[in-house]
């Protein structure tokens, strides 16, 4: 599996490890594609972040999408064994804090980033899914694309089964993205990944999750078409001071990365969505 690696120029005499951010691109996207839409190199450079981009092969599917409805790969096989090896490798080369290892993504690439992280608690500290389908309910292309138009009636299931399996889970901290106008991966699978992640981390903090009031901040310019400015629409979860789960959703966005560079597809104006990813992961770290 091909790849791309992001260091960031650090000032002489700096040797603390840094940050690493695993980045996965959505179909009909590589890696360079993907790192210059979401404009992810010049945000980690401004605080001091590696970014890995795995690329899927053209060879393993036609249109460069994970599979990431497979059973095999929902297990923590198949392209996310590679993944993790390559994860391993770059942790070994270069100055990684262990950690501070985030994976984050859009459409398919958001869904191989929860599979990463709940396969692999232990390594990955938070996540991010921008335009994510809902985990774990499906094990075909046509299953993908009812619960990406649907969601499922199964919401939890594949939750619970992890616990049962995986008893002392320790949690998986989560910022979720969507925009309201979302075609492709319509927001009921947003309202259910929420409840995924609530219930995930419930079960490891032995705690309820308790609801803060949502924020919803305006953005962008009137137009004819549009004479009221744009909302962006943020809830978060927390137990205690400490925010596990952050559901952020945006007026009038469609299949496409906010803040994006909207020259390039899959990108568009809005909120950033590589700043409130990276400034959510900040607030947590693996214990080693």
């Amino acid at each position: 599996m091909h790849y791309r690696l992001f260091l960031p120029s650090l000032a002489p005499g700096t040797a603390a490890p840094i940050p690493l951010i695993v980045m996965l691109h959505g179909c009909e996207q590589n890696a360079d594609d993907f790192a210059a839409g979401t404009r992810m190199n010049q945000l980690a450079a401004a605080k001091g972040c590696a970014v890995l981009y795995p690329e899927q092969s053209l060879r393993t599917h036609p249109n460069r999408c994970w599979k990431w409805y497979d059973a095999a790969t929902q297990r923590g096989g198949g392209d996310i064994a590679l993944i993790v090896q390559m994860i391993d490798k770059i942790v070994a080369q270069q100055a990684i804090d262990r950690s501070r290892i985030y994976a984050c993504g859009i459409s398919a690439g958001a869904a191989m980033a929860q599979i990463l992280a709940l396969t692999h608690p232990q390594l990955i500290a938070a996540v991010g899914m921008h335009s994510a389908p809902l985990f774990g309910v499906s094990r075909s292309a046509v299953g993908a694309y009812g619960v990406m138009q649907h969601g499922s009636t199964q919401a939890l299931a594949p939750i619970d089964k992890l616990l049962a399996k995986t008893p002392g889970f320790p949690g998986m901290p989560a910022i979720l993205i969507t925009g309201d106008d979302d075609k492709i991966v319509r927001p009921i699978n947003q309202l259910q990944l929420a409840g995924q992640f609530l219930r995930l981390n419930h079960a490891a903090t032995q705690a309820p999750l308790a609801p803060l009031p949502p924020v919803t901040k305006d953005f962008g310019r009137t137009s004819k078409q549009f004479p009221r400015k744009n909302s962006m629409t943020v809830r978060d979860f927390a137990t205690g001071s400490k925010v596990l789960v952050r559901s952020v959703h945006i007026a009038r966005l469609g299949h496409a990365w906010s803040g994006g560079d909207d020259a390039l597809p899959f990108n568009a104006k809005g909120p950033d969505a590589g700043k409130l990813m990276l400034a959510f992961f900040s607030r947590h770290r693996r214990k080693q």
